[in-house]
């Protein structure tokens, strides 16, 4: 098989180096030097692209893949214009590329943070994000496309605990909907080569306990410190379910709640 990651990330690269272990041929974007020396010293075939600047793809790239997974952020940092045009960018991008799927990674931070068990189709258009609802539909509106709407990332170095010991947590009330990097890894391939029926699919741990339940479970599993104090500011139960995601791939999470990172 032939993969493209357009945007190699943190997940990309986690993927890319299962696909290699794989036999596989993995093609790869990055914006800096660093990772394309670390990229390329692993075996894979990276190049250096900014779509903020360009649609060009290299003439070396290969135009026809088996699989491509986009995984460009649509960051909250950035403006509307800038996404436009960065997006606009990566469209241009791929419509020279021939391809059997692609899988485009988005984030449950589409969703409102309100009361309520949500599924992809709970909310209207208009009540999602502006900027990362941008980024789906212009990757969307590929045929064969499938956007994963990823759950709060952890595993390897990114322990939850870690990014609140000996601070103030005002959101250990909230539920977690989180998602482990090793279950997003297996998720992405299974998706690849298992017929589809859904454009969107939701992509978190099936189990929801409190954050704060969780950040003393991954203080204890990893020895971090404790949150000085836990002192929860107004919060909401927010459930995002992911049933359509294991029905169609009749997936069983190695991680099913967040309790076990």
């Amino acid at each position: 098989m032939r993969y493209l990651i357009l945007g190699c990330g943190w997940v990309g690269e986690f993927v890319a180096k299962l696909w290699l272990n794989e036999g596989h041929e993995v093609w790869a974007s990055t914006t800096t030097d660093e990772k394309y020396h670390r990229l390329r010293s692993d075996g894979i075939f990276v190049f250096t692209h900014n779509f903020d600047k360009s649609a060009t793809l290299p003439d070396d790239l290969p135009i026809d893949f088996d699989y491509i997974l986009v995984s460009i952020p649509a960051s909250s940092k950035s403006t509307i214009e800038q996404l436009t045009h960065r997006f606009f960018h990566v469209a241009q991008s791929l419509s020279t590329l021939t391809y059997k799927k692609i899988i485009y990674l988005s984030s449950t931070g589409i969703y409102p943070d309100v009361s309520k068990e949500i599924m992809e189709d709970t909310f209207a258009e208009n009540e999602l994000q502006e900027k990362l609802l941008l980024a789906e539909k212009a990757i969307g509106q590929f045929p064969r496309t499938h956007v994963f709407r990823l759950g709060g990332l952890f595993g390897l170095n990114r322990i939850f605990a870690k990014y609140f010991a000996n601070k103030i947590c005002t959101t250990g009330g909230q539920l977690a909907n989180f998602i482990h990097l090793e279950d997003v890894a297996r998720i992405i391939s299974l998706g690849f080569v298992t017929p589809l029926t859904y454009a969107i699919y939701n992509v978190v741990c099936p189990l929801h306990p409190s954050k704060k339940d969780v950040i003393e479970a991954s203080a204890k599993n990893y020895g971090f410190d404790l949150p000085s104090a836990f002192n929860d500011s107004a919060s909401f139960q927010k459930i995002v379910r992911s049933a359509r995601l294991q029905n169609d791939l009749n997936y069983t999470f190695k991680y099913k709640s967040p309790l076990d990172f």
